[in-house]
């Protein structure tokens, strides 16, 4: 039973006590864009790409609590403007280069890009070198790609109980570190079932051999929005 209402954009949204404005969302099918958020795990806040106005504040949906009586705006062109801004961000501060990336038509990334009509990266590139580790006989890190949403070290932490991954450093330093005394994924723990290569929302933890099981042109979001089917992508094209 619910414990109130919010209205998102004049929709009345049911909650119950407890949940945020994104869990009320999701729960009623209505999408805000995210990217660090995931229903399996404790929110974040990292990447502010649901950041929502509430009762004439900016709030970050996937942390601020729903409230009774709450207003939300999602969809304003304000707001739209500034997921826009957020993601050329991330893509000038990775390498992301679509056209050649194995994730390409099931990226969260690529998709949201899509979503809010950004057509250059706007900002000039900062092209950092980072690290690609190929060194475990299941998986590839591609730490150019990675935009530090901390879904894998969660998942890694909270689902498998390994710890496998972590983020270190701060600000433009900020990189995904490997615990293991060498650094490298081969000397962990991980494994191929594991919850942590599942929920990358780009292309920064490759599994291989699954990379063009489907191919571009017939994934997820070639032919629907990230709005209509949220981030739902296949396991066997993680």
């Amino acid at each position: 039973m619910a414990d109130g209402t919010i209205t998102i954009d004049g929709q009345t949204v049911p909650f119950t006590e407890g949940q945020t404005i994104m869990q009320a969302a999701e729960a009623a099918g209505v999408y805000i864009a995210h990217l660090c958020h995931h229903p399996e795990f404790r929110p974040h806040g990292s990447c502010k790409l649901c950041t929502v106005k509430a009762g004439g504040r900016h709030v970050a949906a996937c942390t601020a609590p729903a409230s009774d009586g709450l207003e939300v705006e999602n969809e304003s062109e304000e707001l739209a403007a500034g997921r826009r801004a957020l993601l050329q961000l991330l893509f000038v501060e990775g390498n992301h280069y679509c056209p050649f990336c194995e994730r390409s038509g099931n990226c969260q990334l690529q998709a949201l890009a899509y979503r809010y009509g950004m057509v250059e990266p706007h900002f000039p590139h900062f092209y950092p070198q980072r690290e690609v580790d190929a060194s475990h006989p299941d998986v590839v890190l591609e730490r150019n790609r990675c935009i530090l949403c901390a879904l894998c070290v969660r998942a890694s932490r909270d689902v498998d109980g390994k710890h496998v991954f972590d983020i270190v450093g701060r600000g433009i330093h900020a990189r995904l570190a490997v615990n293991s005394a060498s650094g490298r994924l081969a000397d962990t723990d991980l494994a191929p079932g594991d919850r942590a290569l599942e929920v990358c929302p780009v292309g920064a933890i490759i599994v291989r051999g699954r990379g063009f099981a489907v191919p571009i042109g017939e994934r997820l979001y070639d032919h629907r929005p990230i709005n209509e089917i949220g981030n739902r992508v296949p396991e066997s094209e993680q």
